[in-house]
């Protein structure tokens, strides 16, 4: 396997650069990005400015020439990749502040969902689903907390009738996986934050034995976004210690509604079946009638 790209903040901005590079005003504006990542991620458009001795248009243009729409959206992705490089301590630091704690966090997560919904590709989603769709198998990679995300994704998509798992019982397993998979194969990985080392072995492993792969993530690092074909960038910072799993799970949710409509007769019978089997099982609470003993 070729060498991986670095994921370091420096060499991850200074792979976006164009070729021939960024000069005069711009080239300012990407000197305080790299020597002020923290400000660079949590300050305004104007602020930024400020400090690189430009105007607000110019750091527009210098986040288009970095391959972004706009500012917002070049700030979204270093904010990830400065908290990244964080320990936990450290991000709870950078979330102290006045009022609930618990309202800063639902006040986060509000604004993660509007973000989400104002630069979800939806055409991105609709190539995930058909692939899914068409895939012999899919295996959806997901570690420690993010594993919530994987788990209701894949239990989600086989009630929608198609063959998806969910790997978050560690590298053991993950390992045997991965040595299953090949053409036909798909692998979604999910992971936010830091990025774990196997969840990125397992996507290029993957790549390599032919199988479409797929990554959602709220930073793309270059050693999983050159094994995926679609990169789904998710904001995922939280309040706490650890990352924001809203926007992430509202991912997931849309992902496998795009999945049941590509082929609505077959998941109505997978539904169907289901229902079928859970009355069988007398899966579900049912609720005495009037007059019923409980």
């Amino acid at each position: 396997m070729e060498e991986r790209a670095t994921d370091s903040f420096d060499d991850w901005l200074r792979s976006r650069l164009p070729g021939r590079g960024l000069r005069g005003k711009a080239a300012a504006v990407l000197e305080v990005l790299l020597s002020q990542p923290r400000r660079a991620s949590f300050g305004s458009a104007s602020e930024l400015a400020q400090l690189a001795g430009v105007n607000v248009a110019t750091v527009t243009r210098t986040a288009q020439a970095l391959g972004f729409t706009g500012w917002p959206a070049l700030q979204q992705e270093l904010r990830a990749r400065y908290l990244s490089s964080l320990s936990a301590g450290q991000v709870a630091a950078e979330h102290s502040g006045n009022g609930s704690p618990s309202a800063r966090s639902l006040r986060r997560d509000l604004d993660s969902l509007a973000l989400l919904n104002r630069r979800m590709d939806e055409g991105v989603l609709l190539t995930i689903a058909e692939a899914v769709a068409a895939a012999r198998r899919t295996v959806i990679v997901a570690d420690g907390s993010y594993a919530a995300v994987g788990l209701a994704l894949a239990h989600n998509a086989r009630l929608a009738g198609y063959p998806v798992t969910a790997v978050t019982l560690g590298d053991a397993e993950l390992a045997n996986t991965v040595a299953a998979l090949g053409h036909g194969d798909v692998l979604v990985a999910i992971s936010f934050w830091r990025l774990y080392e196997s969840t990125v072995l397992a996507a290029n492993l993957a790549r390599s034995r032919g199988v479409r792969v797929f990554a959602v993530t709220d930073a793309a690092s270059p050693a999983l976004a050159e094994a995926a074909e679609e990169v789904v960038m998710v904001p995922a910072e939280g309040e706490a210690f650890f990352p924001s799993l809203t926007a992430g799970m509202a991912v997931a949710q849309a992902l496998v509604t795009q999945l049941a409509a590509v082929d609505p007769a077959r998941t109505g019978a997978s539904i169907e079946a289901a229902e079928a089997m859970w009355a069988r099982f007398g899966l579900l609470h049912r609720r005495p009638v009037t007059g019923e003993h409980p």
